[in-house]
Parts: C-alpha cells; sequence; structure tokens
C-alpha cells in the first residue's frame, strides 16, 4: 500500500484535530462493536452532539471488491460513530453499478465514490472533466471458473460459451484484449453471454458443464456453493504474461469541485481511507472485517467475505504512482479499444496531484 503525501500539518490546525491523528483512540474490539469509537461529544441522551468542525462526505461504494477497502472506515467514520477530533464524517451508500454511482456524482449526491478505473476515464470524457480520480484501490481480482478440467489456458476457451459480468467496464475489456493476445478473435472464436453476477452463478449452478468470468468475491461465493466449480485461470496472472503494465481495476474518484473546495477534507479522506484499507488487509482482523462487509451488503454474507477478502487485491495508490499506473493502463485499453476508455486518454487533470 502506498500513500504519496501525508496529512497536510495545517489541516491539523484548521479542522482541530488533536495529536494523536485521525483514528479511533483506540482499535475496534473484534465483537465487531463501534462503541469504542463512538465520539465523546454526546447529548444527554446518548447520541453524538453535532460538531461544526467536522465536515460530512457522502460516499458511494459498487458491491464487491472496490468496496470491500473502505467498510472499516464506512463504520467508524460515519456521523453516529465519528470521534470528535476527526475533521470529517463519511456518510455511505452501496451500488450494484457503476452507473449508479457515476448518477451520484453527477446530481451532487456523492462527493466520492468507487468506481471502475475505465469508468472514471468514460466519465471524465462525457462531463468535461468534472471528476478527479483520488487513488487506485483494488487491483486486479477476475477469474475464469469452470464445471470441468479442460481450461488451462487462455487458448482453451476457443468454441466456449462464456458467461460473463462487467460488459462495458473492465471485465469486458481486459477479457477481449486477453482472448486477443492469445490469438483468440473475441467476435468469432468464442461466444460471450453477459449477464449479471447472479445470472452467471445460477447458469453455472444449473448446468452440467459451464464457463464463466467473475471477479471476486462472486467469484468465492461460485466456489462455495458448488464443488463441482474450479478456478480455471487466474485473469492477473494471465495479464502479467501478455502485458508489462500493472492491472488497475478500482479507482477512488470525487467530484472536482469538492475537491477544490475542501482539498483538506479530501487529504483527510485519503489518510483514513489508507487506515481502512489497512484494517481490512490485516489477517489478524479477518473475522470482523468480513463481519464489517456483510454488514453493508458489499458482500453475501460474512462466510463469504473471510474467504474472498485475501482475493481482493486491496491498495492505496495516490499522487504520481496512481498516474503512472493507471496512465499505463489506459495505453493498452486504448491501443485495444479507444471506446474503453471514452474514446481517447484522459488529460493529466484526471488526477489528483496535491
Amino acid at each position: 500500500m502506498k500513500r504519496t503525501k501525508l496529512l497536510p500539518l495545517l489541516l491539523s490546525a484548521l479542522l482541530l484535530l488533536s495529536a494523536s491523528g485521525c483514528r479511533p483512540a483506540e482499535a475496534p474490539s473484534q465483537s465487531g462493536g463501534a462503541s469504542s469509537s463512538v465520539s465523546s461529544s454526546t447529548s444527554s441522551s446518548g447520541i453524538p452532539a453535532p460538531n461544526d468542525e467536522i465536515l460530512p462526505i457522502d460516499l458511494a461504494v459498487l458491491s464487491g471488491p472496490t468496496g470491500v477497502g473502505a467498510a472499516y472506515l464506512m463504520e467508524y467514520y460515519a456521523p453516529e460513530h465519528v470521534p470528535a477530533d476527526s475533521p470529517i464524517s463519511v456518510s455511505s451508500v452501496v451500488v450494484t453499478e457503476n452507473s449508479e454511482a457515476t448518477a451520484l456524482l453527477s446530481n451532487g449526491e456523492a462527493d466520492i465514490a468507487a468506481v471502475a478505473t475505465n469508468v472514471a476515464s468514460n466519465f471524465y470524457h462525457k462531463t468535461d472533466g468534472s471528476i478527479q480520480m483520488l487513488a487506485v484501490n483494488t487491483m486486479g481480482v477476475l477469474y475464469i471458473l469452470e464445471k470441468g478440467d479442460s481450461i488451462q489456458s487462455m487458448a482453451d476457451l476457443r468454441g466456449k460459451t462464456i458467461y460473463a459480468t462487467g460488459q462495458g467496464a473492465n471485465p469486458e475489456y481486459i477479457l477481449n484484449y486477453l482472448l486477443t493476445q492469445n490469438g483468440l478473435d473475441p467476435a468469432v472464436d468464442v461466444t460471450i453471454q453477459w449477464l449479471t453476477a447472479q445470472e452467471v452463478t445460477a447458469n453455472m449452478l444449473s448446468a452440467e458443464d459451464g464457463v464463466c468470468m467473475l471477479p471476486v468475491p462472486a467469484a468465492t461465493a461460485l466456489l462455495m456453493k458448488d464443488p463441482g466449480v474450479r478456478q480455471a485461470l487466474d485473469l492477473s496472472a494471465e495479464w502479467d504474461a501478455v502485458s508489462s503494465t500493472p492491472l488497475p481495476m478500482g479507482c477512488i474518484v470525487a467530484r472536482r469541485e469538492f475537491v477544490e473546495e475542501h482539498p483538506e477534507a479530501v487529504d483527510a479522506f485519503l489518510d483514513l481511507y489508507g487506515d481502512s484499507i489497512s484494517f481490512m488487509s490485516d489477517e489478524g482482523n479477518r473475522s470482523e472485517a468480513a463481519e464489517l462487509v456483510a454488514k453493508y451488503g458489499i458482500t453475501a454474507n460474512a462466510q463469504i467475505a473471510e474467504a474472498a477478502i485475501p482475493q481482493c487485491n486491496l491498495t492505496l495508490l495516490t499522487g504520481e504512482e496512481m498516474q503512472d499506473t493507471v496512465q499505463a493502463y489506459y495505453e493498452v485499453l486504448y491501443r485495444a479499444d479507444p471506446a474503453a476508455i471514452g474514446g481517447s486518454i484522459p488529460y493529466d487533470s484526471l488526477y489528483y496531484l496535491p
């Protein structure tokens, strides 16, 4: 995990941070309870009293891997739990489609959102640069699963029907790129049925044999439901075999207007988001992390979450490292299909480089 700048010292003066930083004074217990991080500034009823120094942020995250890293932040910095010395509070909503997240950004109901990296570029172009990318939060999470043992390489997909999710987002373009790089024409040599993750799962469960592409945790859930399904290919490994660029699949974006009005709050959010990813990635917190992911509907249940979190490839790349990583990925997508990123590679103004 990388974070390219520390929270500015000015933030502590402007937003009354304590010397101990933004995180709760005590780490949450393994019970999953939030009482240890509730603000000490409360009314006689026990409800946290309003604090004008805490800036509220509205956050939208996708169910699935791009939402997993935020679960700790969503719980312990929600308005009802936020520490009194925190510069921000976070009100969150979980959505299932990238289009829902971008709609919330468009109408101002979300200040910050987690979306697919290629969706960020498309939205940037469609809205004349209305957003900035704050961080990469998820690397490769796609897998080819099958009932049977016939697929050992991408070339083995020739002639197959592939149930897949993610049309119009990274999964579609990654799959097409990998097929092409392995000598297959996606329009001729395979049949791809674009479905929801639930429909993909239903098709695989009912089929005697079948092939699908799913991200974790949906892939994890299918493997747990049907012992006849196996992981055939890790598409991150397949990507590495044909490309020298990383595979950044998920990112955090914010409304440009919000960034320009509240740069200190954006920096605070990134620092706290980094804390959240650290907590969610720590093996010692796995049980509580899984409960949080399930609580917010990011996965179907805690059992799936606990198995999936290690494969979610959580990260936090910001600043120039974020830009270099995403720009290289966009160049690959652009050469393969310019429509994947909205017709052209975005300007440098897409990236938040404080």
